[in-house]
């Protein structure tokens, strides 16, 4: 019997982050500056032993090769000690064209160090 994978609920996918990338972020008293994990057009899972409910809105700030990137978005998912997915909720067309050159950028980078090593397997 074939098994049906587990229902998403995200619209886009993600990609795994091959080098490093960090926001700024911030909500209701707090401000912290995280690794992303993954990344994709609606949304990113950010690196942080900080624990926000989810629901709680966040101001999301990066600065990338392709210039900064403003975006507001929302916890929709806590794994606690590891981090946050958060889903954009508010992205100006312009920071959206950028966020969308980050993400081909960082997939040719994948792509080139799959090409690189081969045997590796992929986290």
């Amino acid at each position: 019997m074939q098994q049906l994978a587990p229902h998403s609920k995200r619209f886009s996918s993600r990609i795994r982050i091959p080098e490093d990338v960090y926001v700024c972020w911030g909500s209701v008293r707090y401000d912290d500056t995280s690794q992303v994990r993954d990344l994709g057009p609606g949304g990113l899972f950010v690196l942080t032993h900080m624990t926000k409910a989810v629901g709680a809105h966040a101001n999301l700030h990066f600065l990338v090769e392709e210039g900064p990137i403003k975006a507001e978005g929302v916890v929709r998912h806590v794994e606690p000690g590891l981090g946050l997915g958060l889903e954009f909720t508010a992205v100006c067309e312009e920071d959206r064209q950028r966020l969308a050159d980050l993400l081909k950028r960082l997939r040719e980078v994948g792509h080139r160090n799959c090409r690189a090593h081969p045997g590796a397997s992929a986290q």
